[in-house]
């Protein structure tokens, strides 16, 4: 299924203030998905900060006449979310909505590096919706700035998932099914506190590596891990406060 001219010439017109709206208090809606014909996914990822685990990406095309009740009223940016919120979401979600999932595994993360592993991510996601619903969306609309390369025209969306209800359900499909791996994962390697912490730069999680060393999950180009690899006793102190600028994706708070 295909974008004529006349629908694509519409996705450059879309308001600036969309792409930069989603301030604090700003509950998404459907406003940027009734600007176009045919069908939209919104596209989001999960992981792109953690030190271990796969970088998890949702494609998500709602059915806007079955999306009612407490789903309508609470579905948001996934990290404004509780985890109990956002698991209730989720089990909503498999009744008024399409669904693809894509992840991109430890070892590509490393070979291409997170952001291309997360736009990687985002194609498989789009492909198993594809796969699911038997045609692919005429429009994702991505989280973002970056755009992946994908069989359909794209609009990427600055703080997507506080506008959009289609992003903010993807945010919610990949946050879950992320987290659940890490906890699937943390029964596997106890001690890093995996089954709270995700995979984020806890103190649990560093006390972890100093005490158990690195797994075969772990992001080893990622600077505390690197770190870890190269210095096991003496970097942890950098950890501290102040210690260590760690670059802007390894740094994001566990949510």
């Amino acid at each position: 299924m295909g974008v004529g001219n006349g629908i694509f010439s519409r996705l450059k017109s879309l308001p600036a203030a969309w792409h930069n709206a989603g301030g604090e208090g700003t509950m998404p809606d459907f406003a940027i998905e009734r600007g176009y014909t045919g069908v939209v996914c919104g596209v989001d990822e999960a992981g792109r900060g953690p030190l271990a685990g796969p970088v998890v990406a949702a494609a998500v095309i709602i059915d806007r006449r079955r999306f009612r009740g407490e789903l309508r009223r609470v579905l948001d940016d996934s990290k404004t979310l509780t985890r109990e919120e956002r698991e209730r979401c989720y089990a909503a979600l498999a009744s008024c909505a399409l669904i693809g999932v894509g992840a991109a595994s430890v070892d590509e993360i490393e070979r291409i590096n997170i952001l291309r592993a997360s736009l990687v991510a985002m194609r498989r996601a789009v492909a198993a919706l594809a796969l699911a619903s038997g045609t692919a969306p005429d429009l994702a609309l991505v989280d973002g700035n970056v755009a992946p390369s994908l069989p359909c025209p794209v609009r990427t969306v600055v703080k997507g998932d506080a506008l959009s209800f289609s992003i903010a359900a993807a945010s919610v499909v990949a946050k879950v099914t992320r987290d659940r791996i890490m906890r699937e994962l943390a029964r596997r390697y106890p001690g890093y506190g995996w089954e709270t912490n995700v995979g984020y730069a806890t103190a649990r999680h560093c006390d972890g590596l100093r005490r158990l060393g690195v797994t075969p999950h772990h992001r080893r180009l990622f600077e505390p891990v690197r770190l870890a690899l190269a210095a096991p006793v003496d970097f942890f102190p950098l950890l501290e406060p102040g210690g260590l600028a760690a670059p802007a994706d390894e740094a994001c708070p566990p949510n």
